[in-house]
């Protein structure tokens, strides 16, 4: 690499590690920090560069925050120990939660304000994706920001999707993935079980509807989780209520009725509701096998 650059990411969980891993593989010198200290370890064991974050903010060319929400966003830019004022003039932060599009332009203006560029950069693709560098972002901002960014956008995505030339446009975009994202994983929970109400087993379901009109990636991606009993989150339950709400709020705030989403929504809190907030996603269909007196693979 002719012009490696020093980067901070800021939340080593599932999708976080690859798209530290993957700026680590592209040559780039990477520090990892995380609210675990096992994480944190972890990664100066697979090889990211020690430091600590307050120093570090001061020299680096790039922040990639991949925290949980809006909340922690700020607080890793803006909070006691925000980065954002000790950065130097130039350098670039990457966000990449899902969060409204007005919090986002609110977060660029003052980054700008320091000197600092902002890249609304939410992401999609899993875990899976961003270990191999092959995550979709959906980015908006200046074409400075743009710029500053470019070479670490290029080390974790296989495609960029620009979106305009201030923030919010990537968040708007990203609320949209996610309504549909969500919608989804509600719908293979119900459609998988209503299916088992008729004789149609698990095994059976994931065997067929991936071949018809009626599948999804979610579908083909979740499914089979649920056919293993296998309930490690890769993304899980607590997710939705966070994202589907803030597909609530901005559909609100634009007076759009989303009443699937509202139902999904639902599925999702209740199987929080549960205890099965921890666990992946697909645990949502525990929600409907309840109802209906059905028995899941791998349950007792």
């Amino acid at each position: 690499m002719n012009n490696p650059l020093e980067v901070a990411v800021i939340g080593l969980g599932s999708m976080g590690y690859g798209m530290a891993k993957s700026l680590i593989v592209a040559g780039h010198k990477t520090h990892g920090f995380d609210v675990a200290p096992a994480q944190m370890a972890r990664f100066l064991a697979d090889g990211g560069a020690p430091g600590a974050l307050t120093a570090v903010a001061l020299h680096v060319d790039a922040v990639v925050v991949v925290v949980l929400n809006a909340a922690q966003t700020e607080s890793v830019l803006f909070g006691e120990e925000g980065v954002v004022p000790n950065m130097k003039p130039g350098s670039v932060v990457l966000a990449c939660a899902t969060v409204p599009p007005a919090f986002a332009r609110d977060m660029q203006s003052r980054c700008l304000a320091h000197g600092v560029h902002y890249l609304d950069a939410p992401i999609s693709g899993g875990a899976a994706k961003a270990a191999q560098g092959r995550l979709s972002i959906m980015a908006s901002g200046t074409p400075e920001a743009f710029a500053a960014a470019g070479p670490v956008l290029d080390a974790m995505s296989e495609k960029v999707f620009t979106l305009g030339d201030t923030a919010g446009a990537g968040s708007a975009m990203k609320a949209v993935n996610q309504l549909l994202a969500g919608v989804h994983i509600a719908a293979m929970a119900e459609a998988m079980t209503f299916g088992m109400t008729q004789g149609v087993s698990p095994e059976k379901f994931v065997e067929v509807i991936p071949e018809c009109a009626g599948t999804s990636w979610m579908l083909e991606n979740r499914a089979p989780h649920i056919v293993a009993g296998d309930y490690t989150p890769h993304s899980s339950v607590n997710i939705w209520p966070k994202d589907l709400g803030i597909v609530l709020e901005i559909a609100q705030e634009a007076g759009f009725d989303a009443p699937v989403t509202q139902a999904a929504l639902g599925q999702f809190i209740e199987a929080a509701t549960q205890g099965l907030g921890g666990e992946d996603d697909a645990a949502v269909a525990k929600v409907y096998a309840g109802q209906v007196g059905v028995t899941l693979p791998g349950a007792e």
